[in-house]
């Protein structure tokens, strides 16, 4: 009997349907404004904590809706008023163990979040959000990387004992490397060419002295430049992750611009502060003297006073061993012997061969991992928000050298295990490869995404109608069964992209609407077909078969061209691009299934097995 599908099909269409409607339910429920407090250095989130800052509310008259504690403590509120009076509050209970930030919590009730089932993301059009253009000073990197080669070429040309007089970096670029007589001068040469084939050096004088006049290859610079832009994208990047952002967009643009967009976060300063976030480590010995000078109360020219993580005091060398720049990858973990917590880390090539060359002498003596952050935060002075900058300087860990180290060891001290994992995520993502410049920045307000949402929601209502209305006018009982699938459609779109954790924007509901008018063609087509076989005097149950068998290769052929140019869009698209392209690939996918599997589905439980004198279309 034709016109009938096996009860395999029906189960897997009212599946389908289920499993959409269920993960589509989520974007209904819409997001409550809420403060979001996350731990740095290993500090508590516990229901202490909790309970402190819903009290400080409390008493100034802010009542939070809910509480959930996870690895982080999120507190909603019932409007974006109450949220930013929290903010203040909360950043005044709070020292700086802590990072406060703005938040909108999807309002998903547990039993949906329990299936896994969550809204989808809304783009910076959408939920509103900031945009920074950044600019890389490559100039600034270049510089650093010259600094560095002066180190480096100071270490060189003693370990080779060839004495100079005097390294300087010029500021026009390059360096000047003066020695005492031309003998040194010609042997260093030599040994810099070998060493350094990336340098192009030449032998001089200058006011009478012998001189090696250095400068960066071409090569040299332009990979210095890109690594720069690189690392600052994988640093942001990370300093992103303490905002909690969903869907953030960080890319290059251009030769030397970083564009960086945050979806929902609300304030712009807070932002600013994490991005400019850095963290690096220096290995310094102990000074030999440090017990007498702590005694005494006298630091001595060659030493530097830092403090511990308990706040003892203790003096290191001024002169750095090695410095966290040479540092390739760092994975946090357990410190076989002690049990305690540990970050292990791996340095390049040039790092391990200076390591290895200044601890050989040194085993059996102290030496101290230092952790450098530099910081901008903001505080609250006189009712007044004001921005400062800080660098933090503390001693982790002091540990006599047992061996010579080299390319891989491990630094402990740590106070937890969250603490190794954060220190190895800063320590992988590195400080800023060279200095970065707002240059562009730009706020769009809940309120213009809202507006935004309610119009590209208005365009997808009106051309939704439209098409239904026209679809029973036209079709009859076959536009009804046309309209239940172009309804499921919708849905399983949207659950699809909720599923994925897809990020909805402007272009993206641009993409929506096209697959509304992208669906109901294929029905078009498919009722067209069998309004033709009717006319041709076949009978009805035969012209359903054929209208749905002849038009599969019609619709199959401009589905599968379409999906095409959205995997191009996708592929050499950006940002909004990638957004429509993915919202039309779903609608192309899910309007294959409704406008075919489900329709004939519908048709065959209306028409199948039956003896039929006219159909209704």
């Amino acid at each position: 009997m034709i016109n009938q599908y096996p009860a395999w099909k029906y189960a897997l269409i009212a599946a389908a349907l289920l499993v959409g409607i269920v993960f589509a339910l989520p974007n209904l429920f819409g997001e409550d404004p809420a403060v979001q407090v996350s731990a740095v250095r290993g500090a508590a989130i516990d229901e202490t904590l909790r309970d402190r800052l819903v009290d400080r509310m409390k008493t100034a008259g802010i009542e939070p809706l809910e509480t959930e504690i996870t690895d982080r403590l999120l507190i909603r509120f019932a409007s974006g008023e109450d949220q930013l009076e929290a903010r203040d509050i909360i950043e005044q209970a709070l020292d700086r163990q802590y990072v406060v930030a703005l938040n909108l919590a999807p309002a998903t009730p547990e039993w949906l979040a329990g299936l896994g089932a969550l809204p989808m993301y809304l783009g910076l059009d959408l939920r509103g959000g900031v945009h920074f253009l950044m600019e890389v000073d490559l100039a600034g990197a270049v510089r650093q990387a010259e600094q560095r080669y002066a180190g480096d070429l100071r270490t060189l040309l003693r370990e080779e004992k060839l004495r100079q007089r005097a390294i300087t970096v010029r500021a026009k670029g390059g360096l000047i490397v003066r020695f005492s007589d031309a003998d040194h001068r010609d042997r260093a040469y030599d040994l810099v060419r070998r060493q350094m084939p990336e340098l192009i050096v030449e032998s001089t004088e200058n006011v009478g002295d012998p001189v090696l006049d250095i400068q960066l290859g071409e090569d040299a610079r332009r990979e210095i430049e890109r690594f720069a832009v690189a690392q600052n994208v994988t640093t942001l990047r990370n300093r992103v992750n303490e905002l909690g952002v969903a869907e953030p967009v960080i890319q290059k643009q251009g030769v030397n611009r970083i564009v960086v967009q945050l979806p929902g976060v609300q304030d712009t300063a807070r932002a600013k502060e994490i991005l400019g976030a850095t963290a690096t480590l220096e290995f310094r010995m102990v000074h030999d003297e440090s017990a007498t000078a702590l005694a005494t109360g006298s630091t001595p020219t060659t030493g530097k006073l830092y403090r511990e993580r308990n706040g003892r005091p203790i003096v290191l060398q001024r002169s750095v061993m090695l410095t966290g720049e040479y540092i390739t990858d760092a994975a946090s973990g357990i410190d076989q012997q002690s049990g305690s917590p540990a970050v292990f880390i791996t340095l390049d090539g040039k790092g391990a061969r200076l390591f290895s060359n200044r601890t050989r002498d040194k085993i059996g003596r102290p030496m101290a991992v230092v952790y450098i952050e530099h910081k901008s935060f903001t505080e609250i002075v006189d009712g007044v928000r004001k921005r400062r900058k800080e660098i933090v300087e503390e001693v982790i860990n002091v540990a006599t050298i047992r061996d010579q180290l080299g390319k891989r060891f491990q630094i402990t001290g740590l106070d937890t295990t969250e603490e190794a994992r954060n220190l190895a995520l800063l320590l992988r993502a590195g400080a800023l490869a060279a200095p970065i410049e707002i240059v562009e920045e730009r706020t769009v307000g809940p309120s213009l995404g809202q507006a935004n949402i309610d119009q590209g929601f208005r365009s997808v209502v009106i051309g939704f109608v439209l098409v239904l209305v026209l679809m029973a006018v036209y079709y009859k009982r076959f536009g009804l069964v046309a309209n239940v699938a172009l309804t499921v459609n919708l849905v399983l779109v949207v659950a699809m992209l909720s599923m994925l954790q897809a990020t909805l924007t402007l272009p993206g509901i641009a993409g929506i609407v096209l697959t509304v008018g992208m669906a109901v063609d294929a029905n078009v087509l498919i009722f067209e077909r069998i309004r033709e076989e009717v006319r041709f005097g076949n009978t009805p149950q035969a012209s359903i078969h054929a209208g749905y068998a002849k038009a599969f290769s019609t619709i199959a052929d401009a589905n599968i061209t379409t999906l095409i140019a959205a995997v191009i869009l996708f592929g050499f698209g950006t940002g909004p691009i990638k957004g429509f392209a993915i919202t039309l690939s779903l609608g192309i996918a899910t309007s294959m299934f409704t406008a075919i599997m489900m329709t004939r589905a519908i048709v065959n439980l209306m028409y199948g097995g039956r003896r039929v004198a006219a159909l209704s279309i």
